[in-house]
């Protein structure tokens, strides 16, 4: 699934259950929702967030970045802090470097619950408690939706190299992937659009 249906089906989760959540609406929880819909493809050299990040877009450039911030990270946290946080975040850089597009922990439960740690290390850090939720909403969803494809994730990897999918999957690259993704971008700025003004006046 491309990265914009990605954080469009963040946004819609996130409208449709915000009621439900501790920290309600705010802009804040609504860029981290979208944020954390995208994440999950970061193992992937192309993805949205590494067109930011990356000096070149491919496989090599993507593995010596991320090794670079890791190890340079954990070497910091060596010398001068000893903290958990900047552990935790040096590991998932070095993750993210030796992972491959949907075969490694990015697209895992344990990946989910690494980057959920980590967000809700943060959170608390600034007395912002309920950034976890909508980190999970977005992560979740995401992977999620990849199960609808037809290579699936492995959701319990690094116990298992399994690929989970449901049993209506379709092909991300073919013509029917295509309208199926255009149609649930239209659906969701639909909702979208049908949705900001009934928050705003409230």
């Amino acid at each position: 699934m491309k990265g914009k249906t990605h954080a469009e089906m963040g946004i819609v989760t996130f409208l449709s259950v915000y009621n439900v959540l501790p920290g309600k609406f705010n802009y804040i929880g609504l860029l981290i929702v979208a944020f954390s819909s995208i994440l999950p493809d970061v193992d992937h050299p192309k993805s949205i967030i590494n067109k930011y990040i990356l000096p070149f877009r491919n496989k090599t450039s993507k593995i010596m970045v991320y090794s670079s911030l890791g190890i340079g990270l954990l070497w910091y946290d060596y010398l001068y802090t000893n903290a958990p946080i900047i552990k935790a975040i040096g590991i998932s850089f070095i993750i993210i470097a030796v992972s491959s597009h949907r075969n490694g922990l990015t697209h895992s439960l344990m990946g989910m619950i690494l980057f959920s740690f980590i967000i809700g290390y943060l959170g608390n850090m600034y007395n912002v408690h309920y950034l976890v939720y909508y980190f999970m909403i977005g992560y979740g969803m995401h992977l999620l939706c990849d199960m609808v494809t037809n290579r699936g994730v492995p959701l319990f990897y690094p116990f298992k190299n399994k690929k989970f999918k449901l049993p209506l999957t379709y092909n991300t690259n073919s013509k029917i992937g295509c309208v199926i993704e255009d149609f649930l971008m239209i659906f969701g700025l639909l909702f979208t659009i049908y949705k900001l003004p009934i928050i705003f006046c409230k």
